[in-house]
């Protein structure tokens, strides 16, 4: 409101502050009020930048702060009455800095948020401390953001300390640093994650694989099984160009290329699947690190 009523007219401003300067006269050394015919151009002047001033500081309330402040003669008055019903006396004044003292001494970063989040809250409290007459200096605002940070920024704390100058380092540019170290931290913790994810699923499908090479080999066994048993024998009597072939070649390992066994049953298979479990559970126990 202060910079509005600046902008306006800076005279309504000085007339608010300190009152309107009524036209007088003086007659035989006696000072009194000039009566309304003896005005000049002037004395109009200064009467009606009262009057803008109270008609600007209406225009600006509502009904119930325009009811408490319409009886008021001149713009200065009306002023001390809103200070006081929104600032309070000096005691409500100290009251408040006291609050807002605390707050900032014991203002931190929470966890998850963002620096621009922060520096909104932390501007919060110190405008209400300035709109109060308590106001800080630059260099004590910067080192306040250099420690409310968490321990995960202590790097980052120290290399602005030795690179700069607190005492002329301006705040926004303290702030744009920690956002641009913000955005690099929250990269590389995004390409760790890809690669953990990454390292996850290659262990999946290698399990997968080695479940699906234990299904056939399961199978395979029970079919076995099946043959050398009674209906097994029959269901073969009806095939017995099958059964012929069957007893004249003997089965050839895809494994290690010898006859006389499947590829199921060759030990250098059992032996690989031995060294792929153990090694699948070493995988496992190094993502669990």
């Amino acid at each position: 409101m202060t910079k509005f009523l600046q902008s306006l007219d800076y005279q309504l401003w000085h007339i608010i502050v300190n009152g309107p300067r009524m036209p007088t006269r003086t007659i035989e050394g006696v000072v009194s009020l000039k009566p309304e015919n003896e005005f000049n151009d002037n004395d109009f002047r200064i009467l009606q930048l009262n009057s803008k001033a109270k008609h600007v500081l209406f225009c600006a309330v509502g009904p119930n702060e325009f009811n408490r402040i319409s009886s008021c003669d001149t713009a200065k008055e009306l002023w001390d009455l809103l200070e006081v019903t929104y600032e309070g006396t000096n005691q409500v004044k100290e009251s408040k800095i006291s609050m807002l003292v605390h707050e900032y001494e014991l203002f931190l970063m929470h966890d998850n948020e963002s620096i621009r989040d922060m520096f909104t809250r932390f501007t919060t409290v110190i405008n209400s401390l300035k709109n109060l007459d308590k106001s800080y200096p630059n260099q004590e605002l910067v080192r306040k953001i250099l420690r409310c940070l968490p321990k995960s920024w202590t790097p980052k704390v120290t290399a602005i300390e030795e690179a700069k100058d607190l005492s002329t380092l301006p705040l926004e540019q303290l702030l744009g640093s920690l956002m641009m170290h913000e955005t690099t931290m929250k990269i590389h913790e995004h390409v760790k994650i890809k690669k953990k994810k990454t390292i996850v699923l290659k262990a999946l499908k290698e399990d997968s694989e080695n479940d699906d090479d234990g299904d056939l080999a399961l199978i395979i066994s029970q079919f076995k099984k099946f043959l050398k048993s009674q209906k097994g024998k029959k269901a073969l009597k009806k095939f017995p160009h099958n059964v012929e072939s069957t007893k004249k070649e003997e089965p050839t390992c895809y494994e290690c290329k010898k006859p006389g066994h499947l590829k199921n049953e060759c030990p250098n298979l059992k032996k690989k699947e031995r060294f792929n479990k153990e090694k699948f559970k070493k995988k496992k126990a190094f993502i669990a690190t």
